[in-house]
């Protein structure tokens, strides 16, 4: 962390204190509250952590204002265009893009260790065949520390480098594993001569009983996909990991966490809202009364894919994820598909409506990633597996900056109290 050059005068009970003012590479200053209780004795109140940084990173920055986001400096955009999924793994693992050497090496590593422990297999047959592929994942990544103990000590950088590639390049097995074990297929094993995407894909709609060619439209929307998710700052699902990091604990449980985390409707289950919000519409004639629906504070209803937590422009991921659903839908044949003529039109009338204008709601990421995976052919359970699948990488390269961070230390948020004073004890008959 750089040196603090001017500090921040706090007034408590009649007396000043004065707390480090940090600025960083961009983005607003940061005031030190670390030593505010040993010094004044109280604590800050921030439920939801919306003004506290609770670290220091250099792998992601979001710019809500701007509608901005960079990984490692390079903007979201030029990476969903010019590279692919591996690549921005390995910028978010190692902080540059790789050379051509680089590349190669690292996307041959991940390739050949896609397949999982076959013991592995008899936890997916020990679930209901009605289990949600979430709650699946959430059993069979934690269980991987019980198959891979060679990588579970994480004050050994090398174990941590296992770890980090054993994620990344066996999370596409596991979720489609999940996908096919609740639709009641066989498992389908990985191929070292697709690439991530593809591969995925293969695992998921190929049978034994016929030849399965990956569509490279298809492919490329996969990858796009999971470039657009890889990596949001320290949202909840991330905060997670690195909470659970912070006590010590391995990888594949602190993972495994984050995929629990994940799975709340109110983080990775918004795309599927959002498709259920085009269903419940249905056509488009009936937009405007959704939309009054929206601008009516006692209607509980929302309109599902606008705004976003962050940011307060539009969500740069969606004017990427939007092109491929063009391309995608184009390539199905499904350009009538009636969500995609809801969603279309609902963007087109919502940013046309001064309503929605004041209030910075506009398309995020959401809005079109559950077109693209329905027309792909995946259900809405498979949709924040997906999600998962994509955002492991960032929770890995998370994990490992704070595991190497010298200020790393356990987390242990304060609280304020509100209940009961101390009171003596009363005996049952007494009470």
């Amino acid at each position: 962390m750089s040196e603090s050059k001017e500090t921040a005068k706090l007034t408590v009970h009649g007396k000043s204190y004065e707390l480090p003012v940090f600025s960083p590479t961009v983005g607003p200053d940061v005031i030190d509250i670390r030593k505010l209780y040993g010094q004044a004795g109280v604590f800050t109140y921030d439920p939801g952590f919306t003004s506290t940084a609770s670290c220091d990173s250099t792998i992601t920055y979001i710019d809500g204002e701007k509608g901005e986001l960079l990984h490692r400096g390079y903007p979201i955009d030029q990476l969903a265009e010019k590279s692919h999924y591996l690549e921005v793994c390995f910028l978010l693992l190692y902080g540059h893009l790789p050379s051509a050497e680089e590349l190669e090496k690292f996307e041959t590593t991940i390739t050949r260790h896609t397949m999982i422990h076959e013991q592995m297999h008899y936890f997916f047959r020990g679930f209901r065949r009605d289990a949600h592929p979430m709650a699946t994942m959430v059993g069979v990544v934690g269980a991987m520390s019980a198959f891979y103990h060679d990588s579970t000590d994480v004050s050994d950088l090398r174990q941590r480098e296992i770890a980090a590639h054993r994620l990344i390049a066996k999370m596409p097995t596991i979720a489609a594993m999940a996908y096919k074990y609740s639709i009641g297929q066989p498992f389908v094993y990985p191929r070292n001569d697709l690439d991530y995407a593809s591969n995925f894909l293969y695992m998921c709609f190929a049978v034994p009983a016929e030849d399965y060619e990956v569509n490279p439209v298809l492919s490329r929307a996969m990858d796009r996909i999971l470039t657009l998710h890889a990596d949001h700052e320290q949202n909840a699902s991330t905060s997670t990991v690195r909470l659970a990091s912070s006590s010590g604990a391995n990888p594949f449980a602190c993972i495994a966490a984050g995929i629990a985390c994940l799975w709340g409707p109110a983080h990775g289950g918004a795309n599927q809202a959002c498709l259920e919000m085009l269903e419940e519409i249905g056509t488009v004639d009936r937009i405007p009364e959704y939309i009054a629906r929206a601008k009516d504070h006692d209607d509980p209803f929302r309109l599902m894919g606008f705004g976003h937590r962050v940011y307060k422009n539009f969500d740069p991921r969606a004017k990427v994820m939007k092109q491929s659903a063009d391309e995608v839908l184009d390539l199905l044949g499904v350009d009538n598909n009636p969500k995609l003529q809801v969603a279309k039109a609902l963007e087109r009338q919502a940013l046309e409506d001064p309503y929605f204008i004041d209030k910075k709601l506009f398309p995020n990421v959401d809005f079109y990633s559950g077109i693209i995976l329905e027309a792909m052919g995946f259900p809405t359970s498979m949709f924040t597996p997906i999600f998962a699948l994509s955002r492991t990488v960032g929770w890995v390269s998370q994990w490992k900056e704070m595991i190497a961070d010298p200020q790393n230390k356990i987390g242990r948020p304060r609280q304020l109290y509100l209940g009961e004073t101390m009171r003596d004890y009363v005996d049952i008959e007494k009470r």
